[in-house]
């Protein structure tokens, strides 16, 4: 029997004339959108040209400037300092079932509530500190989830005597290089690390979670091709 030709599926529409250059000169940039009619040919993981005319990563929200702030300057470039590395996994834990733009949105007031996430102060959060962190509305009110932040910095400080810095812990977990690896939400990589820190006392830390902390930390550049800043790991 002959096997059957594979169809090549095409879009719904026409792509229409080459344009302006971005997404391969044809994008049509939908403002209620933060992708192109060409990118969404192109897959879920493939950057879309903004309105001006810089192509990001599709994820980001085109109607909010910390978004586009935090993609540009922030994430996927690597962090060396222990107390934002702490904040980066502690807001990454907080993540879980939300969205990252919800918790960045909170950020600032993620950072009075939880002392800038020193993680001396953290680890000494009382009962009725914690209390009155769940009654908080400006941050997430998920008391497991500030139960577990309170536990992860003393995790985080047995970590730091052990082995010298948080720095030193999660970098050597990618021989202190930054990885590129895109369209992933986890990996084998961020399922060992997790099972680690599982093991020394730390919680909401799955694979999941932890490889997003990989990627707002640097650790993994996950910026998408098209991305301006893919070309960064060429």
């Amino acid at each position: 029997m002959t096997k059957a030709r594979p169809r090549t599926l095409q879009p719904e529409y026409p792509l229409p004339a080459p344009q302006a250059p971005g997404c391969s000169g044809f994008c049509t940039f939908n403002p209620h959108s933060p992708r192109c009619q060409r990118c969404q040919t192109r897959g879920a993981h493939y950057a879309a040209l903004w309105p001006d005319n810089t192509p990001r990563c599709s994820w980001a929200n085109p109607q909010n400037p910390s978004y586009l702030d935090y993609h540009d300057h922030e994430w996927g470039v690597p962090c060396h300092d222990d107390r934002r590395l702490f904040e980066l996994f502690a807001l990454s834990c907080f993540q879980a079932g939300l969205s990252w733009e919800c918790i960045l949105n909170k950020r600032e007031a993620f950072r009075q509530a939880f002392c800038d996430f020193d993680i001396d102060q953290v680890s000494v959060f009382d009962a009725e500190k914690i209390d009155l962190l769940a009654c908080d509305p400006s941050i997430i009110r998920s008391k497991p989830k500030i139960r577990a932040v309170v536990k992860n910095a003393q995790v985080a400080k047995a970590i730091q005597q052990e082995i010298g810095s948080l720095d030193r812990y999660f970098w050597s977990w990618v021989d202190f290089e930054p990885m590129h690896e895109t369209g992933h939400t986890s990996s084998p990589l961020s399922a060992a690390l997790a099972k680690d820190l599982k093991a020394r006392g730390m919680s909401f830390v799955g694979p999941t979670t932890v490889y997003a902390f990989m990627q707002s930390a640097g650790l993994i550049n996950g910026h998408q091709p098209g991305c301006f800043l893919y070309s960064d790991f060429g």
